[in-house]
């Protein structure tokens, strides 16, 4: 990752970074961090000196074919873990566990609080789940991190990624010890995992939305969808309303050709 990947990516992007010092130099801690890129996951981890996992959808490791087993190398090189989301309660839990398995090894656990990418570049509502469940489950200090412009390199529909400087700030650990032995307690992981999105916030500047990403995205996908039925319904009254013209002209013309004999033009 780090030679492969890693150094090409400073050289060409040249990252800056902001805050280094605050990632220790040995044993367990999550980076907890905003979403808003896939490059996301190459970008910090080659500017630290550590290894992050990051975990992945296990499709990204068992797509059969030579493109699947090229994919899944990838993955497997740059330290993914797979994660099956076909279980009762999905990716959740299996995240849970790659995440504690991570951190009692005494590495670097990298997660998204938002559970998917920003739809528009605001910082949405972390999930209690996978975060604040690990941290409690291993006592590990929780450290924000914030990524900025990532989103602007390569945005949706974009083929070559725009060479720019992204910015990555990585604030203070958090201890959250106190709370050890309530990872179960409801209200006591959104309070952990509200603390977190609040340092993120201020690290990245920013606009909060008290909302899930996903449900953002789900509202913008049938918004969308509507918006093309609606297009598709105006289209076809227009066409209807052509037709509906076009065969009253034509039964006009039929008309005045009866009333015409032989079809010469009758005196004024």
């Amino acid at each position: 990752m780090k030679v492969a990947i890693g150094g090409p990516l400073k050289l060409a992007f040249r990252p800056w970074v902001e805050g280094l010092e605050n990632i220790p130099a040995e044993g367990p801690a999550v980076l907890a961090s905003n979403h808003l890129s896939f490059s996301d996951s190459f970008f910090l981890p080659a500017v630290l000196d550590r290894k992050v996992t990051f975990i992945a959808k296990a499709e990204y490791f068992t797509t059969p074919g030579v493109k699947g087993r090229l994919t899944a190398a990838f993955f497997k090189g740059v330290g993914q873990l797979p994660v099956d989301r076909s279980g009762a309660r999905g990716a959740g839990e299996a995240a849970i566990r790659s995440g504690i398995e991570v951190l009692q090894r005494g590495e670097l656990f990298g997660i998204y609080p938002e559970g998917t990418r920003s739809p528009d570049g605001r910082l949405y509502r972390g999930k209690p789940g996978g975060l604040a469940r690990v941290a409690l489950a291993t006592g590990a200090p929780v450290i924000p991190v914030a990524m900025i412009d990532t989103e602007k390199i390569q945005p949706p529909g974009q083929v070559m990624p725009k060479l720019m400087r992204p910015g990555i700030r990585i604030g203070r650990p958090l201890d959250f010890t106190r709370y050890q032995g309530m990872e179960h307690d409801r209200f006591v992981l959104r309070a952990v995992t509200d603390e977190v999105m609040y340092e993120i916030m201020k690290l990245s500047g920013q606009e909060y939305v008290d909302v899930y990403a996903t449900a953002m995205k789900r509202q913008l996908s049938e918004a969308a969808k509507a918006e093309k039925e609606a297009e598709r319904a105006a289209k076809a009254a227009l066409a209807r309303a052509e037709r509906e013209q076009a065969e009253k002209l034509k039964a006009a013309m039929e008309q005045a050709g009866r009333e015409r004999p032989n079809g010469r033009r009758s005196d004024p």
